[in-house]
């Protein structure tokens, strides 16, 4: 029994720290709008929206390269220290 509770504790620690992660993407893209004009030059409002999408999109092109990286900290640590500190991550770009 005690072996079910951790595997379920896994997966709703990992699924809670996905779901963060998601949050994070889906709140960039739908305020992109909004606060595109304070982080990149006034005067043309399409160079802002192209440089808001560029940040998302290097986000994106990120993945793989942190999914790599974090699977050779696993490979070396354990997958638990592995998902432990994936979602401390996710958890520290969310605050």
């Amino acid at each position: 029994m005690a072996l079910e509770a951790k595997r379920l504790r896994a997966i709703i620690g990992g699924s809670a720290g996905n779901l963060v992660e998601w949050y994070d993407w889906y709140a960039y893209s739908a305020l992109s709008l909004y606060f595109s004009a304070s982080f990149f030059p006034k005067g043309d409002p399409t160079a802002q929206l192209l440089n808001t999408s560029a940040v998302f999109a290097v986000g994106f092109f990120m993945r793989p390269i942190g999914a790599y990286l974090m699977g050779r900290y696993a490979d070396r640590h354990g997958r638990k220290a592995g998902l432990a500190v994936s979602v401390a991550l996710m958890c520290a770009g969310s605050l």
